[in-house]
């Protein structure tokens, strides 16, 4: 006789998944659960809900990397548990970082001797190479100013209004000034005539950027440092410029070898790229180099010993992964200058074709220039029935994520949209991506023209009668809303009908 044997609740060792009693529960939100699940039922819900996230190589939003070759995939996973600062115990990840150093010194033209180290760190991306390079900027200038006897409690630093928003964090957190100059329709980056002219006795640094993020355009580092060489003559100040390359500074090198914008100029005393842009490596990693060894304080690098050796550290925090450090040397050597040439050429090639489509439909301007970072930015030329929000809506419905933005002061008036072209965007998927914003628009001309005057009147926007204001992000939202429910009733009449 055969004896059946019931399965216990807990044993689920012959249910599928989905037959267990894990996914007819809500899995806690706010505290701890008190008992385990399977690890099955852990991966298959957590994965399911990460399925309506948006697919990483369609968010054309992002400069950031999202495919590497499988050898590195490899690489990346069999170091995911090394921590990088226990420098005694991983030597050779160590002696990696190094040599991205050197290589992207050498790359941006520092004045090395031939067996001469460069001076520079890797980082978790430029956001934190940035608070560094600005530490120390502040703190050379704290030590001059010092020395002479000056007031050193008003430090500021001169940008374009078109930075990224790391710079206002650095502003912020680490009490320094942040002097911006105004963008104005046309031309949407910072102007170094009207930069220099900001310039004070006070400025620890000028930061230009090679790559807005706006439209990708370079700044003109070289004529800033030009003017800023002469106001230093006249003035006796030493105001020197930071270059922020997070876009850029894996691109100018390959693309545009003779332009001059990195240590080949006098006032450029340090850069910072990421490594998880052009530096094609996944999120995670940037680097910032510093000319010589004298513009960085040696009072800003900490020595620790508990690890096992003494170790010189210059970071913001402390532990962190040693993957994307691996990666980046993979992809230093194993691209070299022919592969991250051909890369990039690719990137503007690509980039060209997205513009030339868009521009044959006659109804955008593109505001983003060939050279510079492989982007393109573009605005409608009639906005009055329909804007770019509504293309940016609409595109996600192809899989497509693409901003839509206004530009900041003095140019907020215009809104463009932006797509980024990485190192695994196609043209096929650039030909496929026009055809599918030119559905969106004529799809747009089918419907009514957005109700911005009815509903400017419904939220009383001039104050009158004690009205509340509404801000023009509210506006937008409600005009959005109105216009979704809209889209929702007409495909649910088009449903009846059929």
């Amino acid at each position: 006789m055969v004896l059946s044997k019931t399965v216990s609740q807990t044993d689920v060792s012959v249910h599928s998944t989905f037959a267990s009693r894990y996914v007819r529960n809500s899995l806690p939100r706010f505290k701890m659960p008190e008992n385990s699940i399977p690890k099955e039922a852990a991966f298959q819900i957590i994965n399911d809900e990460l399925m309506l996230d948006g697919n990483p190589r369609l968010n054309l939003a992002s400069f950031v990397t999202t495919w590497m070759e499988p050898e590195c995939d490899k690489l990346i996973m069999d170091a995911i548990n090394k921590n990088y600062v226990d420098m005694d115990e991983y030597p050779v990840t160590t002696e990696l970082q190094n040599r991205c150093v050197n290589m992207i010194a050498h790359l941006f033209n520092a004045p090395l001797g031939e067996s001469e180290a460069a001076v520079g760190v890797g980082t978790v991306g430029s956001s934190e190479a940035i608070m560094l390079a600005g530490l120390a900027f502040k703190r050379k200038w704290q030590n001059k100013r010092k020395a002479e006897g000056k007031p050193y409690d008003k430090p500021n630093i001169v940008t374009g209004a078109n930075v990224q928003v790391c710079w206002e964090k650095f502003a912020r957190y680490f009490e320094v000034e942040l002097k911006e100059v105004k963008l104005r329709e046309g031309y949407y980056v910072m102007d170094p005539v009207k930069a220099v002219e900001m310039v004070d006795e006070n400025t620890i640094c000028v930061a230009a950027i090679l790559g807005s993020t706006l439209n990708g355009e370079f700044e003109d580092v070289k004529l800033l440092n030009d003017l800023l060489l002469e106001k230093n003559k006249e003035t006796g100040w030493d105001t020197p410029i930071h270059v922020d390359a997070a876009s850029g500074g894996f691109i100018a090198p390959f693309l545009y070898p003779e332009l001059e914008w990195d240590f080949r100029l006098p006032l450029v005393k340090s850069i910072n790229v990421s490594g998880h842009k052009y530096g094609l490596v996944y999120a995670g990693i940037g680097w910032v180099i510093w000319r010589s060894k004298e513009d960085l304080p040696e009072e800003l690098i900490f020595h620790i010993n508990y690890l096992g050796a003494d170790q010189p550290t210059f970071t913001l925090n402390f532990s962190k992964g040693s993957s994307q450090v691996i990666a980046q040397y993979y992809q230093l050597i194993r691209l070299g200058h022919e592969g991250y040439k051909n890369v990039m050429e690719n990137c503007h090639e690509n980039a060209m074709v997205l513009k030339q489509g868009l521009e044959k439909t006659g109804r955008f301007n593109v505001v983003s220039k060939d050279d510079g970072v492989p982007l393109v930015a573009f605005s409608l030329k009639d906005n009055k029935r329909h804007d770019e929000f509504e293309i940016s809506e609409m595109l996600r419905r192809f899989g497509w994520i693409v901003p839509a933005y206004t530009m900041p002061a003095d140019a907020q008036h215009i809104t463009v949209l932006r797509v980024v072209i990485r190192e695994d965007f196609s043209r096929t998927l650039a030909e496929r991506l026009v055809l599918d914003i030119e559905k969106v628009v004529h799809e747009l001309d089918a419907l009514p023209a957005k109700l911005k005057a009815k509903l400017a009147i419904e939220n009383k926007e001039v104050v009158k009668n004690g009205s509340v204001k509404k801000t023009a992000m509210e506006t937008q939202r409600e005009i959005t809303a109105y216009w979704k429910k809209y889209v929702t009733e007409r495909k649910t009449n088009k449903t009846q009908i059929c």
